[in-house]
């Protein structure tokens, strides 16, 4: 109580000197209001600290504090030198932004590219990170590298091509495939890219200075003879491409094409980033084997993340080639940031090695189906034209055809305002786009609320083409 009463006696004077006095006059020192009020200096420090917050008084380290001037005759901060300093944006960054943006409230998702809350195994990822936390050599250092026993893992995901020796550890699928463009290339060079492709990857290509070139796809996936022609016409010696339900596009590389593709690489003495992100996120069938398991030579540098298919706060990836591919990956990843955090790597070990893991890929697997289903029928009742013509067997994401002449990025602008958050087809290519499309999502929103999704959409889309 007499602390309570010394402060409000230190701030009532101080409050009274203030109101009298100009801006810049000189108060009591901490010593004068001790001594005046009988109160201690930690009293008087608190109460100067709380009139500093109200913004009546300056505080300058060193030289006591004074009355401070007010709002509308304090200088605003002049930040133009910066624009001069840091000089143009890199492009896409903006895109890359708005795709990681949270949806405004009322709003009904159909874009993003994580698990809808309700799909994520929070509970399981939840006690395993508590059991990690409580064991002392989680977190002691550990190897630059990661965790040998989550690195095998991982080894033995991608088949038999590689080790555990070649992998290593990464916060997440964005950083891994930072760190191969940053190790293998350098800046300037060509890198080869399927169209239209991951919105992260030209990001990251474009932050790395390399020209992206686009290389065409259809269903099957990205074409042998046009990978071929642009190997030779660029010189390029690195091909980024996901084969499974590549994102945004849905195709997965056909059986037919994946011999065709590898002699493509091999003949040019390139390397091939398998961007394996929807390992985990099958529908229909199964997914066929990664590329990295059929890879003698080391032309695949391979990269799989937990992230997609999990939780967004799993940022754990790995990203491995064999050899001295592989050494330089493990050299940028050590610059970066030396290593990931011992107990996220434990959780997550003993997440992959438990029987939840199982479980929850079957749920998914369920939920997926479901709520894909649940939006290809809300397109047939509101808006069949945008049904796609091969529909994806795994990912997240339908890749929608619109209408010639459709302008998708101020389509996606006035869904937002309608409250169905969509995003546009163009950021996707590394060039001009061949025909507006949409990528719509169907793992950010439960099954109920599709119907509604869409016929906000096609409202949207029906009052654009109306005009």
């Amino acid at each position: 109580m007499g602390n309570s009463n010394a402060a409000d006696r230190v701030i009532q004077d101080l409050r009274g000197l203030v109101a009298v006095a100009d801006p810049g006059t000189r108060l009591p020192s901490v010593r004068e209001l001790t001594t005046r009020h009988q109160a201690s200096p930690v009293t008087v420090a608190e109460a100067i600290r709380q009139l500093v917050a109200d913004g009546l008084i300056e505080a300058r380290p060193g030289k006591g504090t004074f009355v401070a001037a007010p709002p509308h005759q304090r200088r605003a901060p002049d930040l133009s030198w910066q624009t001069v300093a840091l000089g143009p944006r890199l492009p896409g960054e903006d895109e890359l932004q708005a795709l990681l943006a949270l949806p405004p409230a009322g709003a009904i998702p159909l874009s993003g590219g994580y698990l809808d809350a309700d799909l994520q195994p929070a509970a399981a990822l939840g006690a395993a990170l508590t059991r990690a936390a409580r064991q002392p050599a989680s977190w002691q250092r550990g190897p630059t590298e990661g965790r040998a026993d989550l690195r095998a893992w991982f080894a033995r995901e991608a088949g038999t091509g590689l080790r555990a020796d070649d992998m290593v550890i990464c916060p997440g699928g964005q950083a891994a495939l930072s760190t191969a463009l940053r190790a293998l290339t350098a800046p300037g060079d060509a890198l080869l890219v399927e169209s239209p492709t991951y919105l992260g990857a030209l990001a990251a290509a474009r932050a790395a200075g390399l020209r992206v070139v686009p290389v065409p796809v259809d269903a099957d996936g990205v074409l042998p003879d046009q990978l071929a022609a642009a190997f030779a016409r660029t010189g390029a010696r690195l091909f980024y491409c996901q084969p499974l339900y590549a994102n945004p596009h849905g195709a997965t590389l056909a059986g037919h094409r994946r011999a065709q593709v590898a002699a493509a690489v091999r003949d040019a003495g390139a390397f091939l980033i398998e961007d394996d992100y929807a390992r985990d996120l099958t529908v229909d069938g199964e997914a066929p084997p990664p590329l990295a398991a059929d890879d003698p030579d080391g032309h695949v540098v391979y990269l799989r993340s937990l992230t997609k298919s999990a939780a967004p706060g799993l940022r754990v990836a790995a990203i491995g080639a064999r050899g001295p591919a592989g050494a330089r990956l493990r050299s940028a990843r050590l610059l970066d940031d030396f290593f990931v955090a011992g107990p996220l790597q434990q959780a997550t070990l003993e997440f992959v090695t438990a029987p939840a893991w199982a479980r929850h890929r079957r749920a998914l697997r369920t939920a997926l189906h479901t709520r894909r289903e649940a939006l290809l029928a809300a397109l047939r009742r509101h808006l069949p034209a945008l049904i796609p013509a091969a529909i994806p067997r795994g990912g997240l994401h339908l890749w929608t055809r619109l209408p010639d002449g459709t302008d998708d990025v101020a389509l996606a602008a006035a869904a937002a305002a309608d409250g169905v958050v969509v995003f546009p087809g163009r950021p996707w290519y590394a060039a001009e786009p061949p025909a507006p499309h949409l990528r719509l999502t169907y793992a950010a929103a439960p099954p109920d609320l599709m119907d509604e999704a869409v016929r906000r959409l096609a409202r949207t889309l029906h009052r654009g083409t109306s005009r």
